[in-house]
C-alpha cells in the first residue's frame, strides 16, 4: 500500500527516537530525512524506512555504535505499520484473537486452540512486553523477522517478536500439568529478555504446522547394501525438515575388501559418501538451504586418505564430494605415535571382523595411556593374516592438516577421551560426533533383518540401533551473568529441552526411540568473548581461563541440578540404572569434593535424572546474532567491520563496544593466541558432559609444525573434538605467535 509520507508522520518517528537517543546524537537523521523528503514527494512508507535505515548504519562506527539500535527502531516501526495493516489494528493488542486467525488460516498448529482455552490466551497475551523489542540491534530484528517468525503462504510475515518467543514457550509447555500457565510465563521470560535462545529448528518450527524441534542427529552405517541405503533414506527424512547430519561410516568396509568371499569386490566408502553428497544438495528444505551432513572416517581406515581428500579442489572430481563436511576419529595411541613420529597400520574393518572376530572400533582405552583399543590395535598389528598399510603417522597428520587449511576440515573427534568421560557407557560406545561437534552420545547401526508379505502388506524388521538426536539451547552469557539469572534461567531451560523430547515428531523410529532412551539434551553457550569484555578480562590471561572454569562448573552443577529436580516430578530417563550418574563415578572423575557438590551427588543418587546427556556448547551463529551477543566461545572475527550485502555494506559491531571493551574485543579471532582458546576450552570441557564446538583460526601462511602443536595440545588437554580449522589468507597484524 503507498501512502505520501508527511511531515507530521516522519516528525513523530524522529520525535520518538530523539527522545529515546538524544537530539544531538541523532541529528544527522533530521537533516536526511529532509533532504529525502525533498526529493521523493508522494514515496512510500517502505521506501522512507528503508532510505533512513540505510542512512542510520552508515553513521554505525567504532565509537556510535548506539546507530545499530537507532536502524532497528526505524525498521520495527515500519514492522508495527505493516502488521497493523494486515491485522485492522494496532499491534499488540489481542494475542488470542490473532492466534485464532492464524489457527484458522493454517499458519499456526491447531494445538495451541485446542490445549489453551480462550481464557488462557487473553492471560497469555498480557504477559507480552512490547519494550523487549527495544533489545534488537538492527541485524538481530531483520533476522529474526527474516527467517523466524510466521509467515502466509505469500512470505509475508504474519508474527511479531513477542509472539514468537510467546508461541515458542505455549509449544514447549503444552502438556505440563501443573502451573502450566506460570511455566509459560517463565519460558518467555527467559526468552525475550534475550537470555537465553532456543535451537534454530525449534526458534523457526514451534507453534507452526510442520518442522520438528531438533537440531541434529548423527547416524551409524551398517557395513551392508540394505543398511547403506536405509541409512541414506532416514537421512533424507530428517534433512527434508531441516536436520543437520552427523554419519559414522567407520563400519564400511574399504576399497578392495571382499564381498561374499570375493576379494577386492568393495569399492570402499567413497561412492556411499558421494551418494549422501547428493543427498545433502536434492533435499533442500523446501528450497530454504541444503541440507548439510558430517561424515566421519576412523585414522586406521584404509580409505582414510581418499576420504581426506574429499573436499580439495584439485584432483580427480570424480573422487570428491564438496558438499559433505569430514571428521576424522583419532584414538591416543595415534597421536602418541603422531608425537613420537611412529609408524601407523590402516587396516580394513570387515577384514577384522571376519579374521580377529571383533571390531576394532568397537573398543577405548579406558585410561590415559592404557586400554582395550591399543591392546586390540596392536594385536591386529601383530597378525600376519591382516592386509594392512603401513605410514608414518605424522604424514597421515600432514594430510589431515593440509586438508584443513584449504577447506577447513576435517573435524576432529578424539574418542578416546570421549568415550572416558561418557556417563552412559554401561549402555553402548561413541563412535563420532555430529554436523558441530558438540554432540557425544551412545550409537549404534541400526540391523536389517528381514522383509516378509503379511496380509498383502510389505513389512520389513530391523533391530533398530542408537540414532542419536541433539536437543538444543544456550544461555546468552553477555546478559544472563551479569543480571545474575542462571539459577531461575537454567531451571525453566532444562525443563524447556527435556519437553522438546516429547513434543517432537520424528519421522525416524530409531531416532524416536534413542531420544525416549537417553533423554538427552545439550544446554549450551553463547557470548563468552561479549562476558570477558563487560568483565575487562583480556583473553590471552589465566583471569580468562580461571574464569572458565568457575563459571561452567557453576552452570554444570545448576543444570545437573535442574535435571534432578526434574526427574523427582516426571522420573528418571530409562537407562539411569547403572550409568555414573547414578553410581557416582561422574562426579568422581570431575573431582567435584565441595559440600555443595557432595549433597548433590547424594540428591542425584537418591532421586535419578531426568537427562542422561546434559550439557553440548554449539555454534550459535544466527541465534547470537538475534540475541546481540557473540558466537558461542569463539573470539570475534573483529571489534567492527562491514560486511558486503547485495547493495549496501552492513556494518558489524561487537556487542557493547565502548571505550571500556574496545581492548579486550582488539585482539580478534585471528589475532588472539590460540593455545590460550584451548586452555580456555580445556578449563570448561572438564564440566561439559559432552564437547564443544571449538574453532581453531590461524592464517593460512602459518608453519605445519604450529598447526600440529595446537592439535596436540587440544588432545593432551583433554578436549574432545575440535571444530572448523577457519584460516585466512589475509595479512596479520600482531600474529606473533602463529610463526613461533
Amino acid at each position: 500500500m503507498t501512502m505520501n509520507i508527511t511531515k507530521t508522520s516522519t516528525e513523530m518517528l524522529l520525535e520518538d527516537l530523539q527522545n529515546e537517543f538524544g537530539g544531538e546524537k541523532i541529528r544527522p537523521l533530521f537533516a536526511a530525512s529532509e533532504k529525502w523528503n525533498e526529493r521523493h514527494p508522494g514515496a512510500s512508507a517502505s521506501e522512507w524506512t528503508k532510505a533512513m535505515i540505510l542512512e542510520t548504519l552508515s553513521n554505525i562506527d567504532e565509537v556510535s555504535t548506539y546507530w545499530t539500535f537507532v536502524a532497528a527502531r526505524i525498521h520495527l516501526r515500519d514492522v508495527y505499520n505493516r502488521q497493523a495493516q494486515l491485522r485492522g489494528a494496532k499491534v499488540y493488542t489481542d494475542f488470542a484473537e490473532n492466534v485464532a486467525r492464524l489457527v484458522e488460516q493454517g499458519l499456526y498448529t491447531p494445538v495451541l486452540t485446542e490445549k489453551y482455552s480462550r481464557e488462557d490466551l487473553v492471560i497469555l497475551g498480557n504477559l507480552i512486553e512490547p519494550e523487549r523489542d527495544k533489545l534488537f540491534t538492527y541485524i538481530g530484528l531483520k533476522t529474526l523477522m527474516d527467517r523466524y517468525v510466521a509467515v502466509d503462504f505469500s512470505k509475508q510475515s504474519v508474527e511479531l517478536p513477542q509472539e514468537r518467543w510467546l508461541v515458542i514457550a505455549m509449544t514447549l509447555m503444552q502438556d505440563e500439568t501443573t502451573n502450566r500457565l506460570e511455566k509459560v510465563a517463565e519460558s518467555y521470560w527467559a526468552m525475550s529478555s534475550l537470555y537465553m535462545t532456543v535451537a534454530t529448528p525449534t526458534l523457526s518450527n514451534a507453534g507452526k504446522p510442520h518442522g520438528q524441534l531438533s537440531s541434529c542427529f548423527i547416524d551409524t552405517v551398517d557395513d551392508s547394501l540394505q543398511g547403506i541405503y536405509d541409512s541414506n533414506t532416514d537421512i533424507a527424512n530428517l534433512s527434508k525438515y531441516g536436520g543437520g547430519i552427523g554419519v559414522y561410516m567407520g563400519k564400511v568396509r574399504s576399497r578392495g575388501s571382499s564381498i561374499r568371499g570375493f576379494k577386492g569386490a568393495s569399492s570402499g566408502v567413497l561412492p556411499w559418501i558421494k551418494q549422501l553428497n547428493n543427498t545433502a544438495v536434492s533435499v533442500d528444505q523446501l528450497g530454504q538451504r541444503q541440507g548439510a551432513i558430517a561424515v566421519y572416517l576412523d585414522v586406521w581406515h584404509k580409505d582414510i586418505f581418499a576420504f581426506l581428500d574429499l573436499k580439495l579442489n584439485n584432483g580427480d572430481d570424480r573422487l570428491r564430494a564438496h558438499d559433505i563436511f569430514t571428521g576424522v576419529c583419532l584414538p591416543d595411541i595415534y597421536m602418541e605415535q603422531v608425537d613420537a613420529r611412529g609408524d601407523w597400520h590402516l587396516f580394513d574393518p570387515h577384514e577384522v571382523r571376519v579374521v580377529m572376530g571383533y571390531s576394532l572400533e568397537d573398543f577405548y582405552d579406558e585410561t590415559k595411556g592404557a586400554g582395550s583399543f591399543r591392546e586390540k590395535y596392536e594385536e591386529c598389528v601383530n597378525n600376519p593374516e591382516l592386509s594392512r598399510e603401513i605410514v608414518p603417522a605424522i604424514d597421515l597428520m600432514k594430510r589431515i592438516m593440509r586438508s584443513q587449511l584449504e577447506t577447513g576440515t576435517p573435524y576432529m573427534f578424539y574418542r578416546d577421551e570421549v568415550n572416558r568421560a561418557n556417563a552412559n557407557k554401561h549402555e553402548g560406545m561413541i563412535y563420532s560426533s555430529n554436523l558441530c561437534t558438540e554432540i557425544t552420545q551412545n550409537m549404534s547401526p541400526t540391523e536389517f533383518e528381514s522383509v516378509t508379505l503379511e496380509d498383502d502388506i510389505v513389512v520389513t524388521r530391523s533391530k533398530p540401533g542408537d540414532f542419536v538426536v541433539c536437543n538444543l539451547s544456550s544461555i546468552n552469557l553477555g546478559r544472563a551473568v551479569p543480571a545474575s539469572v542462571l539459577e531461575r534461567l537454567i531451571t525453566i531451560q532444562v525443563r524447556m529441552l527435556d519437553n522438546v523430547i516429547d513434543l517432537n515428531k520424528i519421522p525416524v523410529v530409531q531416532a524416536q526411540r534413542t531420544n525416549a532412551r537417553y533423554r538427552g539434551i545439550g544446554l549450551g553457550t553463547f557470548g563468552w568473548h561479549h562476558l570477558l569484555a563487560l568483565q575487562n578480562i583480556q583473553w590471552e590471561s589465566n583471569e580468562a581461563v580461571d574464569y572458565a572454569d568457575k563459571l561452567y562448573e557453576k552452570i554444570a552443577y545448576l543444570t545437573i541440578k535442574a535435571s534432578m529436580q526434574l526427574a523427582t516430578e516426571k522420573g528418571s530417563y530409562p537407562l539411569y540404572e547403572g550409568s555414573e550418574w547414578q553410581s557416582g563415578v561422574y562426579f568422581d572423575n570431575k573431582n567435584y569434593d565441595s559440600k555443595e557438590w557432595h549433597e548433590l551427588r547424594i540428591d542425584v543418587a537418591t532421586n535419578g535424572m531426568r537427562n542422561g546427556y546434559l550439557m553440548a556448547i554449539a555454534p550459535n551463529s544466527s541465534t547470537s546474532i538475534i540475541a546481540g551477543s557473540t558466537a558461542s566461545i569463539d573470539p570475534v572475527f573483529k571489534p567492527f567491520y562491514h560486511e558486503e550485502k547485495k547493495d549496501y555494506k552492513l556494518p558489524v559491531v561487537a556487542p557493547d563496544l565502548n571505550h571500556n571493551t574496545y581492548d579486550v574485543y582488539r585482539r580478534s579471532a585471528y589475532i588472539v593466541d590460540q593455545r590460550w582458546s584451548i586452555k580456555q576450552n580445556a578449563a570448561r570441557q572438564r564440566h561439559i558432559d559432552q564437547a564443544i564446538s571449538f574453532n581453531i583460526y590461524v592464517p593460512n601462511s602459518i608453519r605445519a609444525s604450529v598447526l600440529l602443536e595446537l592439535h596436540l595440545q587440544a588432545w593432551k588437554s583433554g578436549m574432545k573434538t575440535t571444530y572448523y580449522t577457519r584460516s585466512t589468507a589475509t595479512d596479520i597484524e600482531e600474529c606473533e605467535w602463529c610463526h613461533s
